[in-house]
């Protein structure tokens, strides 16, 4: 399950690892991708993993 979202600021990253949680959950799945768009000059980009709940995100911020 992969899923795309632009850089709207931390909670709106924090609905959208919400969202591939619940469509993981829906799905049977244990482990999901985000692709993050942020297009801020002072970013922070990279591969990052993060556990919500039981399900493992693995977050690429470009």
């Amino acid at each position: 399950m992969v899923i795309l979202k632009i850089w709207h600021g931390n909670a709106y990253n924090e609905r959208g690892e919400k969202q591939l949680s619940d469509y993981m959950n829906y799905f049977h799945l244990d482990k999901g991708y985000m692709l993050s768009f942020n297009f801020n000059q002072k970013k922070k980009i990279g591969v990052r993993e993060i556990i919500v709940g039981n399900k493992m995100l693995i977050e690429a911020v470009v």
